[in-house]
């Protein structure tokens, strides 16, 4: 049976429709994290602040120093982060709240996405794209989990245990360590997306497997100064722990795309 095609009222209709239950969906999720957060705040998202950190006590019973590695033996380790705004604690609870709502909501979020789009597609083409949006919910949720476990701890700790002078004494912000925790966390989420991108760029003819082992040694560099933006430490070991993830991504692009 063939489905009655909709007008450009219907199409913007469904549309309203469909951003209304998202945004409602997002509130809910909201209010559930703004109600769990501080316990939420001290568990996870202070996690890296101390030397009981998961990544940290493995890291230790490795033995893992070096000269680009913070000294992970040091059991003693601890920061302490400051409010120096009034308003801060109350605007980064918020904040926080949503996007942990954002991140949670996400594969919903796909869902509308796919259901809006779903009847503009071929019967052929549905399956398809259907695990195509499935594959980059399972990649936004591995690169934040990336994020969140290797980049942003080994980051962190870098930047808190250097020293230009003995004489300096690091007080870390709340605003700074926020805006750090989320770059580094979510932009790992979005950069994993690239086999997705990869693969749609492919659906449309647009590139080839041919198109991306010519241009390799150009995607390493563009890779490399990625990296370094991400991580805003610099050091090498830190941007060689962003840049790997990066590189392995675009080979895994490479056996995803068609010839």
């Amino acid at each position: 049976m063939e489905e009655k095609e909709m007008s450009f009222w219907g199409h913007l209709e469904e549309l309203r429709r469909t951003l209304f239950r998202v945004v409602a969906v997002l509130l809910v999720f909201m209010i559930a994290c703004f109600c769990v957060m501080p316990d939420l705040f001290d568990s996870f998202v202070l996690g890296p602040t101390t030397s009981d950190f998961f990544l940290y006590r493995w890291l230790s019973n490795l033995g893992g120093t070096g000269m680009f590695l913070p000294d992970f033996s040091n059991d003693d380790f601890a920061v302490e982060i400051i409010n120096i705004n009034v308003a801060s604690q109350f605007l980064t609870h918020i904040s926080t709240s949503f996007w942990f709502a954002l991140v949670l909501m996400f594969p919903y979020l796909i869902f509308e996405v796919w259901r809006f789009v779903q009847p503009a597609l071929f019967e052929n083409e549905r399956r398809s794209v259907g695990l195509a949006f499935l594959g980059g919910t399972v990649m936004f949720f591995l690169g934040c989990a990336v994020g969140y476990c290797l980049v942003f701890p080994f980051t962190f700790r870098f930047l808190t245990e250097y020293q230009l002078s003995a004489s300096i004494v690091n007080q870390i912000s709340l605003n700074s360590y926020m805006g750090n925790f989320l770059m580094l966390v979510f932009v790992m989420g979005i950069v994993f997306e690239l086999p997705l991108l990869a693969w749609l760029l492919s659906k449309l003819g647009l590139v080839n497997k041919t198109f991306f082992r010519t241009y390799r040694r150009h995607a390493v560099v563009i890779l490399l100064v990625l990296s370094a933006v991400i991580t805003p430490s610099g050091d090498p070991f830190t941007l060689m722990v962003v840049f790997l993830p990066l590189y392995l991504l675009y080979e895994l692009g490479i056996l995803i795309v068609r010839e």
